[in-house]
Parts: structure tokens; sequence; C-alpha cells
């Protein structure tokens, strides 16, 4: 699924662990761990469950020596289960002796993150950060230099102030510090460069907090360099206000064509799924036409015509369904993930929504005759009754992706594999 008229604005094209960033390559769905590395085999797990669930890139924090040792073995730990997700490294005040002290760790990561602000100060910021640049030339290691409006440099912050406010019309302060969150990219990413990093081995990104700021660093940024860009909201929030301030930032800047690579930061609810973060940055992306995942499930919202719930639990049941499903039927056939299926509840929108879905059923509402008909590509093929209306739709779309979807050869296997095996 796409459309031809989101256009992304022209950027480098980076390569990481074999997964394609920038230039004509899908917007790429990343995400990060919670665990401590130092439990290599926790952390495995957890990245082998954000990569089942779609995530392309998998980041995780890099803090101490013991966490660097655990590195190569969270590597092997993830090639023996089958899964060759790129990692990448989250380094902070210390990377520099921890790719420099650490080399098997320094080659096993795909990416190293940087962030500038807490790199160092003054000459000893400016040699540390040549070092972890140093490394990442040694070993051919793409960098995304991260800036963050929690951590920025200081110092540039009161420079670019200073000089403000001796102007005769002086700027706002947030676009004073805007403008230093870009700066402090660009400035570090020429200085990658002079130090012999390749251009095409840079990834920026500058997070803040508040929509309006991002949208209007991420414009600012997109114009004044080619870097590929990693959008992300950070400290987005738990919950609703997680996903939609998400949601409200990225999709204005990727319906302007601005942004490589997303990473929705959730605050996991307790008890709740990392993997969350990864289904709502799908979504996004699906849900604007720019990508597609999973086969997406149209459900009316309800109302006095439906108050049976019926709809409501069929709607979660297939939408569960479906995308428990993905991962099996995107190894056996290409181009399920774009199927629609529709669940409505009653005669109102019902028949309409389920003839323009691939797959639709359209349930009796409250007074109608008990009987949900079944529409396959615009036509009616059956009429379901009684209580395993779930169960035999279920076995209508598996049906109909064995029927509808190219069966994949033997050699034409995605690139990733996911065989689960105990860890």
């Amino acid at each position: 699924m796409s459309h031809t008229s989101l256009r992304r604005c022209k950027t480098q094209q980076v390569n990481i662990g074999g997964v394609a960033v920038g230039g004509d390559a899908p917007i790429v769905v990343q995400s990060m761990t919670n665990t401590d590395t130092v439990d290599a085999k926790g952390t495995a797990r957890q990245v082998y469950e954000l990569a089942r669930a779609g995530s392309e890139l998998v980041r995780i924090t890099v803090n101490t020596s013991e966490a660097a040792l655990q590195v190569p073995l969270i590597r092997k730990l993830l090639d023996d289960m089958g899964c060759n997700v790129p990692l990448i490294g989250d380094f902070h005040y210390n990377g520099h002796r921890l790719l420099t002290e650490f080399p098997e760790c320094a080659q096993a990561l795909a990416k190293y993150r940087i962030n500038p602000g807490n790199v160092g100060k003054n000459r000893k910021g400016e040699d540390q950060f040549a070092m972890m640049i140093s490394v990442a030339k040694q070993y051919n290691k793409p960098v995304r230099i991260g800036v963050n409006w929690g951590s920025l440099d200081q110092e540039l912050v009161v420079r670019l102030m200073d000089e403000n406010a001796r102007l005769p019309a002086p700027k706002e302060a947030s676009e004073v510090t805007r403008e230093a969150l870009i700066v402090s990219a660009l400035d570090s990413a020429k200085r990658a460069e002079e130090i012999g990093l390749p251009h095409d081995r840079i990834i920026l990104s500058c997070k803040v907090s508040d929509v309006q700021d991002l949208i209007a660093v991420y414009r600012e940024l997109a114009t004044r360099s080619d870097y590929p860009l990693h959008l992300g909201l950070t400290e987005a929030g738990m919950g609703s206000k997680g996903i939609v301030a998400s949601t409200a930032a990225l999709s204005v800047l990727l319906q302007q064509g601005i942004g490589d690579t997303i990473r929705i930061s959730l605050t996991p609810e307790p008890g709740g799924a990392r993997t969350q973060e990864v289904v709502v940055a799908q979504e996004i992306l699906q849900t604007m036409g720019l990508r597609s995942f999973a086969p997406m499930v149209t459900a009316c919202p309800g109302c006095g015509r439906t108050t049976s719930t019926v709809f409501q639990e069929l709607a979660q049941s297939i939408q569960s369904y479906l995308r428990a499903q993905m991962p099996v039927w995107r190894e056996q056939y290409t181009g399920v993930e774009e199927m629609n299926v529709a669940v409505m509840g009653c005669i109102v929108n019902g028949p309409g929504e389920s003839k323009l879905a691939n797959i639709g059923i359209s349930l009796p509402g409250t007074g109608e005759n008990p009987a949900a008909p079944v529409y396959v590509d615009g036509e009616k093929t059956v009429t379901l009754r009684g209580e395993n209306i779930a169960v035999e739709f279920t076995r209508i779309v598996d049906d109909y992706v064995a029927r509808k979807y190219v069966k994949r050869e033997a050699g034409d296997k995605p690139a990733r594999r996911f065989e689960i095996k105990a860890i």
C-alpha cells in the first residue's frame, strides 16, 4: 500500500546490518529494550519479541563494562534463534571507553547511537567524541548522532542565547533552543566527517517531548541536510497520551515527506508488553498508506443499534488472530499484509463496508434478523448463524489467504526468519 502523493525528502541511504535507511528505502520501524543488558538471556528474549512483532532495528543500552561484555553473547543468542535483527548500541558518557576497551562489543553492534550532549565538555568531550567516531570508522559502523532536548549542550545554548540577545529583534527563547538542537546535530555530523566517517554512515535525530517543537525542529533540519532522519517524540508518555502525541507529531512530518526511520517511545503500563510501541509505529505508517505490515480490521464504534457486544468481541478476536498469524503468513505468502477485513455491527453501514473490504462480516444489530452475511471481494458468499460465528469466520479468512495470495517458493523467503527456540 502506498500513496504516490506522499513524496519523501531526498536523503542519503545508510545500510545498518543489511537494513536500508533513507533514500528510496521504506520507512523503518525500530524500538528499544528496557531490560538490563547485563542479563543477556533476558535482553535477547526481549529483542526477539520486538523483532518478531515487527521491529526492524532494536537498540540496547550499553552503559557499563558488564553490559559491553554481554553484547557479543546477546548477538550469538539471537543468531542461534534465527533472529538476525540488527542491534544498535546506545552510548552515553562512557561510550568512548566501552567501544575502545571492548572491541567484540563494537564489532557485534550494527550501529552506535551517540548523544553529543553526553559525551563530555570542551576539549575532553571533543577527544571522546573523536574516539567513538574512530571506532565506528574502524569497523565501518554507521552512527546516529542523537541530540535530546533534556541533555543539550548548555554551553552551546548559552552562546546562542547571548548572540540572540544582541540582535535588533531577538527571537523567542524556545526558537533559540530549537536552533541549538539543530546546530548541535549538524556540527557533530560535520566533525564526524572530518574525523573520517563517511557521509553515508551518519543518521541524525533531534528529539524533544513537545509536538509542535518536534515538528518545527525536523522541518528545519530536513532543509539543512540530506542525512537520514530518525523520528521520535522522546518521553512521549504512557497509554493513550503517548500514542496520541506520537501520532500527532510524526504524522505531520511523515505527510510532508520527512523521516526515514521511526520509534514510538511509549512508557509501558504495569505488566504491559514492550511490543506495543512497535505495533503503534506500524499502524501509523499503515494507516497513512506508507507501508503495510498486517491485515487491517475495519470495525464500527457501536451505537444504540448495536447494544450487543458480539461485534466488539469478534472485532477484537479477529484483530488479535490476524496479528498473531502474520509471522506465519509472512513466511508462506506474499502480499497478505495488505488484506483488509471488516467487522461491522448493524445494517446501516455493515453491508457497504463489508463489500469494500477483502473479507467482511455484517453482524445483526438490535432487533435485526440474527444472521451475519459474509462478503468476499465484494460478493456475498455465505450467511453465518449460531454461537460459532467467530470460529467459522476465522476459517473463511484462512481459506481466503490460502486461495488469494501467492505462496512463496522455497528460495523466496523473507529476509528475516524467527524460529521459536528456548533461550
